[in-house]
């Protein structure tokens, strides 16, 4: 009100017997509130009475100005002075710098060490966040190179900025080492290098920070803690990212968000919508629209259509439309679809941001989850048609569903459109034509690749044991390893299925082995079912048996499935008893165990035990499903 009352006065007193130092304060206030309405009265009263070409005042307009986003104003202004100093460049830069203009900042910073103007430690911070959010190394380099140069290698905020740039520039080696020079850290200072730690995915050394900073005497606030959290969570350890939760005196909205999407991430649905509960329940915070978002995803894969439906009045309510559907728009979609409500799928999309690319590949992914597979290509032609740019989510997304014409049509699509380095989209490529039986096309998309992630790998081996290649498999293994990068569990079981499907026992058996001593991995359920699905296909039974007795996990459904449909192949109708005792004590309800054992003593002429399981089994009251066929005709 002071500064209203000053500006607003009709004397000029005030004016004429003002110092620069309390127009200069006036100016500051402008600033501070980004009140440019009063900002312009005070530049007009001094024009008016003689004080507008004064160069300290014309660099505090400058600065008003751009702190008030009105940069045309303030580059006026700023080409008014004959030599403009470092916070007049300061205040330009830093106009650039909160907008994320990154080419324009960086260019107006160096055309200021062109004239000779030495940047200061309120300059280096603004251009390193622009290099940070464009992902710019080079230059951000050559900034810390100038901050070295300009003796502000100590300054705390300078230092700050050089971790945070170097993070998510994904040089976290360099961030680790500004860090580790820095003469005296903040709280600030940990938070980034810890969050930089997780953005890099050195998760285990991002926890190992927390402990160092407590050593250091630094007193982690809410913002550690969602770092270390979602750190947590993104290992998988969620039950640990709830034990600090239940450290936070006050934990925000993040905080409950990071447990949301944490337990969705590994499966617990129904744990993150108690969680989701409890944060309504609470009252504490209102949940925001990531956590919206985070819970709708755990109601997609529940098929929680009712959930699902009230999350999405929660959010009408609580939200405006237009936030509502540009954050959750996606996961309501693809839930609605999920359940079977297609036009209520539909609905969503018709309220979405129809230019954005998510939008439409969350409706493409829609008609994916419901074996829509025509639908799905039909929207991506709609998508082409209306000038929608296709991102390697679009392409990863509908090539699964693609029969071989459509798939090379996409394949010419991605060379057309220089997608030649988006390694997710070569490794869709290898599966859609390993699924569509051109293995060969499939192996020269692989030799074709720039660059190969352990997806690719793995890809191409499963594919090369979907089609009976085993040995291919086994060679590509080699190769792998030659390469320098490790196998993990899933291509162990590309190889080990591989083996299983070309008869390659032997070589399974030493591949299944090689996991636990070459590699320290764990066996899983998938890759013991591999290794009785090979043991069984070579008529092995009993040797399958022996092996399933000396499992340190106990066998599963689809291992005694799995051994059950050999014996039918094999005739062996002991082996055949057993594992049929097994399945009925696992899944009680379904007749088709009973069946297959009924029709291998049949087929053993054991009449009277076919016999026997059938009524066993009409007793049980449990009923076959009769089978359907279905004929596709046309394209």
């Amino acid at each position: 009100m002071a500064l209203v009352r000053a500006i607003s006065s009709p004397s000029t007193t005030y004016y004429r017997g003002s110092s620069c130092f309390q127009l200069n304060h006036l100016l500051q206030i402008c600033c501070n509130s980004k009140t440019l309405k009063q900002g312009k009265q005070v530049h007009q009263r001094m024009i008016q009475h003689g004080s507008g070409e004064n160069p300290f005042l014309v660099t505090k307009l400058v600065q008003m100005y751009a702190d008030c986003d009105h940069l045309s104003s303030a580059r006026i202004l700023f080409d008014q002075l004959s030599q403009p100093n470092v916070f007049a460049w300061t205040s330009i830069i830093g106009f650039y710098s909160r907008h994320g203009m990154y080419q324009e900042c960086v260019k107006t910073y160096a055309e200021m060490i062109l004239k000779g103007v030495f940047p200061d430690e309120y300059v280096f911070p603004k251009v390193l966040k622009v290099c940070a959010q464009s992902s710019c190394l080079k230059v951000g380099m050559q900034i810390h190179k100038d901050v070295v140069t300009s003796g502000f290698e100590f300054s705390l905020d300078v230092s700050n900025s050089l971790i945070d740039m170097y993070s998510k520039c994904r040089d976290v080696q360099n961030a680790k080492r500004v860090f580790d020079e820095m003469v005296g850290t903040d709280l600030l200072s940990w938070n980034l290098m810890i969050s930089g730690c997780v953005y890099n995915g050195l998760l285990k050394l991002a926890v190992k920070l927390l402990d160092s900073m407590k050593l250091d005497g630094c007193e982690p606030d809410v913002v550690t803690w969602n770092i270390v959290m979602d750190a947590y969570c993104q290992m998988g350890l969620c039950d640990e990212a709830w034990n600090i939760f239940e450290r936070i005196k006050e934990p925000n909205i993040i905080s409950w968000t990071t447990l949301i999407t944490g337990y969705s991430r590994i499966g617990k649905h129904e744990v993150s919508l108690r969680i989701f509960r409890d944060v309504i329940d609470s009252g504490m915070v209102s949940p925001d629209l990531d956590c919206l978002s985070g819970v709708v995803v755990s109601c997609r894969h529940l098929g929680s259509l009712l959930g699902g439906r009230e999350i999405h009045s929660y959010g009408i309510k609580m939200k405006s439309c237009i936030a509502l559907y540009k954050s959750v728009g996606a996961a309501l979609l693809t839930m609605y679809a999920k359940s079977g409500r297609i036009q209520d799928a539909r609905n969503v999309f018709k309220l979405m941001d129809q230019a954005d690319v998510v939008t439409w590949n969350a409706m493409i992914l829609g008609f994916v989850d419901l074996g829509l597979e025509r639908s799905a290509l039909e929207y991506f032609s709609k998508m082409q048609r209306a000038g929608i740019k296709t991102n390697q989510t679009t392409i990863s997304t509908v090539l699964p569903v693609c029969d071989l014409r459509s798939g090379k049509q996409i394949h010419a699509f991605i060379r057309k459109s220089y997608f030649d380095l988006v390694t997710p989209m070569w490794n869709a490529l290898i599966n859609m034509y390993s699924k569509c039986g051109c293995i060969r096309s499939a192996s020269l998309v692989f030799s074709d690749m720039p660059t190969r992630d352990i997806v690719s790998w793995n890809s191409m081996i499963g594919g090369f044991g979907m089609h009976g290649l085993g040995q291919a498999a086994l060679n590509l293994l080699k190769e792998m390893r030659h390469s320098g990068l490790s196998p993990d569990s899933m291509t162990f079981t590309s190889v080990l299925s591989a083996c299983s499907h070309s008869g390659l026992v032997n070589e399974g058996l030493e591949v299944f082995f090689s996991m636990r001593r070459d590699y320290s991995l764990t066996s899983s359920m998938e890759h013991y079912a591999c290794i009785v699905d090979m043991l069984a296909r070579a008529g092995r039974l009993e040797d399958a048996v022996s092996f399933i007795q000396r499992m340190p996990l106990e066998a599963d459904k689809s291992i005694w499935g799995t051994l059950l449909a050999a014996c039918r192949c094999h005739q062996n109708v002991d082996v055949a008893k057993l594992a049929a005792q097994r399945l009925v004590l696992l899944e009680p309800e379904l007749a088709g165990h009973y069946v297959t054992l009924s029709n291998i003593f049949a087929r053993a002429g054991k009449w009277d035990d076919a016999v026997r399981v059938r009524k066993q089994m009409e007793t049980r009251g449990t009923v076959k499903p009769s089978g359907n066929s279905r004929i596709e005709s046309g394209n």
